[in-house]
């Protein structure tokens, strides 16, 4: 029989929560946002072919949501440090034992920094705005101290990271609006609503092409709704507050993106955008920003978006180095991942390897190459977006159906609406992202790349597996974690939910310390 007893460790303290409501929903939409938008609107013009654009911000969102009703059942019922990692432990464990956690870890080592080097490398194309002289190398240079300075800042306990992040969340909603009000206020509906012929042909492949890339880069756009749930251990009455902060998170973040679109096109001509010899192609923001009010407020705001970039790759850290820490703590990674600061209770060893393969990757992207078919920034988000959706996607929309027939007894002070809807629209959205990612990206691969990436997963798995004597090489074990979870994890004094603010360090925060029984 499956194990379901779980034992304080004696000597181990799990993380505190002490992270609230509204700033849980702050690192949410600080992650979000970014600098994602700002970089992506002509990215977006140029998949669709013009002002229809906005659908792909539309579709963008739908899917998000879909998906972000998967992570809101899966974070309220498991609420540990880990997100995906251990919704896929707990779910997959029966019949492939610690395959599909060593995957995702070994998955999230590499797209969760990834898609932090798109952030730090739209953070020097928006410098260059303010910079026009910066040389490339004086560009590398900015974006690597970058990624130190976001270290450092992460060198700290939780409580202040969460107040700190709330202060970022309140300059991104301010640069934002800012540029949100600056285009209504020089708005021109001919621009943003004359389309060109055949805009909305749903019998060509031009366009469904065009709608695959566009969903592509809308995803990407709204990635960061999930970034609480990597933090379950450190969220306060988890149950309410993680569902909550996703879906708040999604829809406040689909009207922003709605009326950035929408107002960026009345006021620079989207011809202008997909020029590459034109400014607005490379800072649209800045230049709509200059054109309603002038070149020094424009300067001004500039430099609250490139503290929006940064707070999104802050943000984006923040949550993804707790990832290797639970699983070296459930002993499925690295056991060097499992140790947090002896002081400020954060994960050292992932912050700090999360942050050096940010660096790497924002260097490597500089040097991808210019060309005007394959620009780096799109190629990176089209290896992440394939390179995520086999071990986290798609096995996450099975992980809720599996866990509802393994696991009926689990407590879910959240049950994903209309189910299985959600499940469904999910999976038809991330297929079209994957299916269309080799023909809208000729000669480059994605697909192959990402499989290839999960098959050198598999043997990096048989050979760890070999060494520690587990599936398929020794006995399964089975950890029902979370079937024993109090009510409310902050209010029970002696088995509290991973990482309670009882400090006890029970459930997957302190790597499944309760006794285990061999399958």
């Amino acid at each position: 029989m499956p194990n379901t007893d779980r034992k304080a460790g004696t000597n181990d303290v799990g993380f505190v929560r002490s992270i609230g409501q509204f700033q849980a929903s702050a690192i949410n939409m600080s992650q979000m946002v970014g600098v994602g938008p700002f970089i992506t609107i002509p990215a977006m013009i140029i998949a669709f072919g013009g002002p229809q654009a906005v659908i792909g911000w539309v579709a963008g969102a739908v899917l998000a949501l879909a998906d972000g009703l998967i992570w809101a059942e899966l974070g309220a019922s498991m609420p540990g440090a880990g997100g995906s990692y251990i919704y896929l432990r707990e779910a997959f464990q029966y019949r492939t034992g610690r395959l599909m956690p060593f995957l995702f870890t070994w998955t999230a080592m590499l797209f969760i920094p990834l898609i932090m080097s798109t952030g730090v490398a739209g953070f020097v194309q928006y410098l260059a705005y303010l910079w026009p002289s910066m040389s490339s190398g004086q560009g590398d240079l900015i974006g690597l101290a970058m990624c130190v300075a976001v270290v450092l800042l992460l060198w700290r306990r939780i409580d202040s990271v969460g107040r700190l992040t709330t202060v970022l969340w309140v300059i991104m909603i301010i640069s934002v609006a800012c540029v949100i009000i600056a285009s209504f206020t020089h708005f021109s509906a001919s621009d943003a609503f004359t389309y060109p012929a055949h805009a909305f042909d749903l019998g060509s492949g031009k366009f469904w092409l065009g709608f695959a890339s566009g969903l592509t880069i809308g995803i990407y756009d709204y990635l960061g709704y999930n970034t609480t749930s990597y933090m379950g251990a450190e969220i306060k009455k988890p149950g309410r507050v993680l569902p909550r902060s996703i879906i708040y998170a999604i829809v406040g973040i689909m009207c922003i993106y709605l009326l950035m679109q929408i107002g960026t096109l009345g006021v620079v001509n989207w011809h202008d955008m997909i020029d590459p010899n034109n400014p607005a192609s490379r800072s649209v923001a800045a230049v709509v920003l200059e054109k309603a009010w002038g070149r020094t407020t424009a300067d001004v705001i500039t430099v609250l978006i490139l503290i929006t970039a940064f707070a999104s790759v802050f943000a984006g850290l923040l949550g993804g180095s707790r990832v290797p820490y639970d699983a070296a703590r459930d002993k499925v990674f690295f056991r060097q991942f499992g140790t947090l600061h002896p002081k400020h209770r954060f994960p050292v060893l992932g912050l700090v390897t999360m942050g050096v393969i940010t660096a790497a990757a924002f260097l490597v992207s500089r040097h991808l190459g210019d060309s005007a078919a394959h620009p780096p920034l799109t190629v990176l988000i089209t290896f992440l977006t394939t390179t995520m959706v086999i071990v986290q996607a798609f096995a996450q929309i099975a992980a809720v159906t599996v866990l509802r027939r393994r696991q009926p007894g689990l407590r879910r002070p959240y049950r994903m609406w209309l189910y299985p809807l959600p499940s469904v629209v999910a999976l038809v959205g991330w297929l079209t992202v994957y299916v269309f990612a080799d023909k809208n990206n000729p000669g480059l691969h994605p697909i192959e790349g990402s499989l290839a990436w999960v098959v050198l997963g598999g043997i990096a798995f048989l050979v760890w597996a070999k060494f520690e004597r587990t599936w398929p090489f020794g006995p399964k074990e089975i950890n029902e974690n979370f079937l024993n979870m109090p009510e409310d994890p902050e209010e029970d004094p002696g088995e509290g939910g991973a990482g309670s603010a009882a400090g006890k360090g029970t459930g997957p925060a302190a790597g499944g310390a309760g006794e285990r029984e061999r399958a």
